[in-house]
């Protein structure tokens, strides 16, 4: 992190504090994976800020939009949310009016999802933040690097 102008290089250590050994944990995977994410995490959240959505309702509203009318059920299980956490999500967003449940008319135990109008503005909305946020990141890779990571991080996925 750049240090304040302000600050002299001493002072500025101090702040810090003394240099710390890492010895294995900077070559452990998951310390890697949890520090990267972390610091995606941060930037997605400063990107989206204003607009009072989570990662987890972002992509729920992504799938339905993609998907008008799936399931609760379907979006949870490609999400990878319990049904109690698919619940919350749906309720909030459908409190603020991104989104409405309606019972199916084939299947009256299945609740159909659908993106109200001000619900794929939102997502529009979203989706340009994100654009941003991706780029800032891939921007880091090569073409070729990005596709070796991004086909490694699908090896982490498909395992469960």
């Amino acid at each position: 992190m750049p240090r304040p102008s302000n600050v002299k290089s001493s002072e500025a250590e101090d702040l810090r504090g003394p240099e710390l050994m890492f010895e294995e944990l900077d070559g452990l995977l998951g310390y890697r994976m949890r520090r990267a994410q972390g610091a995606m995490h941060r930037d997605y959240m400063a990107s989206v800020a204003g607009l009072d959505l989570t990662q987890k309702q972002t992509a729920t509203m992504w799938l339905i939009n993609s998907n008008p009318g799936v399931s609760q059920v379907t979006v949870a299980n490609a999400l990878g949310m319990d049904r109690a956490t698919m619940m919350s999500v749906t309720d909030r967003l459908e409190e603020r009016a991104l989104l409405i449940r309606k019972r199916s008319s084939v299947d009256r135990r299945r609740q159909e999802l659908y993106l109200t109008p001000g619900g794929q503005s939102m997502l529009r909305k979203v989706k340009a933040r994100i654009a941003a946020h991706e780029g800032r990141f891939k921007a880091l890779f090569t073409p070729s690097e990005l596709a070796a990571l991004l086909s490694a991080l699908k090896k982490f996925q498909d395992l469960g």
